[in-house]
């Protein structure tokens, strides 16, 4: 049985295992300590929100959230930045449970909406438009520093 619960302080080593496995997915070079004081801070200044999925005590899947604000609708925003489901327990709707998770806490605290961006060929955007997240009409551009 899967339990999907709110990371806090504790569970960040735990955290860590998954989410070096969620960069390195990404071709991303990580440090566990720098992972961890990444996660760390995030946690213990209220700058993200983190659920996990368990099974067994294991942590198999993570989505992480992070607050802006939308000044048109003069209210909070999440953006979906981050959702990993081990490898061995995809196709087994974990990500669907953590993204109905994050549905309920944004309603719950009064959001907006919950924004997320992915790569055009990847395979999840087939579950957000599912789940009922639309393409949206606005164009993002970053500037990397």
């Amino acid at each position: 049985m899967i339990k999907i619960h709110q990371a806090n302080i504790n569970d960040i080593e735990d955290l860590e295992v998954i989410f070096s496995l969620y960069l390195k997915f990404y071709k991303v070079e990580s440090i566990r300590d720098d992972n961890i004081t990444f996660l760390k801070e995030r946690v213990q200044n209220n700058e993200s929100v983190i659920f996990t999925a368990k099974k067994d005590d294991e942590i198999v899947g993570f989505t992480q959230l992070f607050p802006s604000f939308s000044s048109a609708s003069l209210k909070k925003v999440y953006i979906l930045n981050d959702l990993f489901v081990l490898e061995n327990y995809r196709n087994q709707g974990i990500a669907k449970l953590l993204i109905h998770q994050v549905i309920e806490f944004a309603k719950e605290n009064n959001c907006a909406r919950v924004s997320l961006s992915t790569a055009r060929n990847n395979p999840a955007q087939f579950l957000y438009e599912k789940l009922g997240f639309k393409e949206s009409s606005f164009k993002f551009f970053n500037y990397n520093l």
